[in-house]
């Protein structure tokens, strides 16, 4: 990123906090009528807790600044017709090409509309005769009260409604949620974080969405940390994550005892762009991969040995990885860039590396499937996870009325 002085970062680093700021408490006043209404009926009710599991599609792809074309098939990735879920959290990096008009200039949001039209259709396709409306669906870039978003109610309950996306240069974030489960959501609240004068400036750092269904608090962090290969790099990713970990903030709600920070949530999973590498000389790299010797590599992976050692993300967990790495790819190819040995040499060259991760946070969850598509739409593959969540529910029943 060339051509931007400080001054045009601390201008769009306050505009961005300015942004943030505006869709975290839109829901101040209904939170606070739901907080009346409670105490009103406490007095004369009794509640019962009672616990219920839910499946959660977690996936992440970085674009590298590529639009997603009219017939992109996004099956071999969501995979609805064997995995069908009941939320789907999905984060992008990259889905604009950072230059100065997409940096500096207007919020681009054409992009994020078409990939939630493409998501909204594909999580849809159980109900043949529901048109996708791509201004309507890209009205969840900003927060509204649950109650404004009207689900149709498609068969079997599988009609998808996106409750809340945000984008914040070349990062988005989305999530869709079945339609008899949209009532049990409420907390929407939004989180972004830049990280350094880069991050200032949309390339890197994160947004995070933290809502609860039913009395279950759940955080999704999307985030794109620091590139390249060296020592130096490995250490300024561990520095992002840090900065992630303690910058975010969500409001404690009117009763002041809502979680505030990433970690207090119940359920916390963090996706993206983590760009770790793996610590060995390109061409031992290149030749394990051909090998399909990923045991080997990974204990070579900066990530691994982050996770291990708690320099960073201490407590975390990631899923066992029995898929290629999967950056970086030649365009429309399925060979790494630079593994060719009769291309030529390129100053873009790039050691193979598990740079698209998912990893989670807390008890309650456990990953039934970490996998990653195929789609050579960019140099990135997309990853996936899906997770069995423990949900907390309750039910009330009044004072003077028996169980029976």
């Amino acid at each position: 990123m060339q051509g931007f002085n400080l001054k045009e970062s601390v201008i769009l680093r306050k505009k961005l906090s300015i942004d943030n700021l505006k869709g975290e408490n839109q829901n101040s006043s209904e939170a606070k009528k739901e907080t009346a209404s409670l105490n009103q009926a406490s007095a004369n009710s009794r509640r019962f807790f009672f616990h219920q599991t839910k499946k959660i599609f977690v996936g992440s792809w970085n674009i590298g600044g590529i639009a997603p074309p009219k017939n992109l098939d996004l099956e071999d990735w969501l995979d609805t017709e064997n995995n069908s879920a009941d939320i789907y959290v999905l984060g992008f990096q990259e889905i604009v090409p950072l230059n100065a008009a997409n940096v500096l200039g207007p919020q681009n949001r054409k992009v994020s509309r078409k990939w939630n039209s493409l998501i909204g259709a594909a999580l849809n396709t159980r109900i043949p005769t529901k048109m996708v409306d791509e201004d309507k669906i890209a009205e969840p870039q900003k927060i509204y009260p649950l109650k404004e978003h009207i689900c149709s109610g498609g068969e079997h309950g599988q009609d998808f409604q996106c409750i809340i996306s945000r984008q914040m240069v070349g990062m988005f974030i989305t999530i869709w949620v079945r339609c008899d489960l949209h009532k049990s959501i409420k907390h929407l609240s939004v989180s972004s974080v830049g990280c350094g004068i880069m991050g200032c400036l949309g390339n890197k750092g994160s947004i995070s969405i933290r809502f609860y269904l039913h009395e279950t608090s759940f955080c999704f962090i999307c985030s794109h940390l620091a590139s390249g290969g060296k020592e130096l790099d490995r250490r300024q990713r561990n520095v992002n994550a840090a900065d992630i970990l303690s910058r975010t903030i969500f409001p404690s709600g009117p009763l002041q005892d809502m979680p505030q920070k990433i970690i207090d949530h119940d359920r916390v999973v963090w996706l993206g762009d983590l760009n770790y590498r793996i610590y060995m000389p390109d061409s031992t790299t290149q030749s394990l991969i051909k090998r399909r010797e990923w045991e080997t590599l990974l204990k070579h992976d900066q990530l691994k040995m982050e996770l291990m050692e708690g320099h960073v993300f201490q407590g975390w967990r990631e899923g066992t990885i029995e898929f290629p790495p999967t950056y970086k790819y030649r365009p429309n190819s399925k060979d790494y860039l630079g593994c060719d040995q009769q291309q030529p040499m390129s100053k873009k060259r790039r050691a193979p590396a598990w740079c698209d991760r998912i990893i989670w946070f807390g008890k309650g969850m456990k990953q039934t499937q970490y996998n990653r598509s195929e789609s050579k739409l960019s140099d990135h593959r997309p990853v996936r996870a899906i997770f069995t969540a423990d949900i907390k529910s309750t039910y009330t029943v009044l004072r003077n009325l028996s169980l029976n």
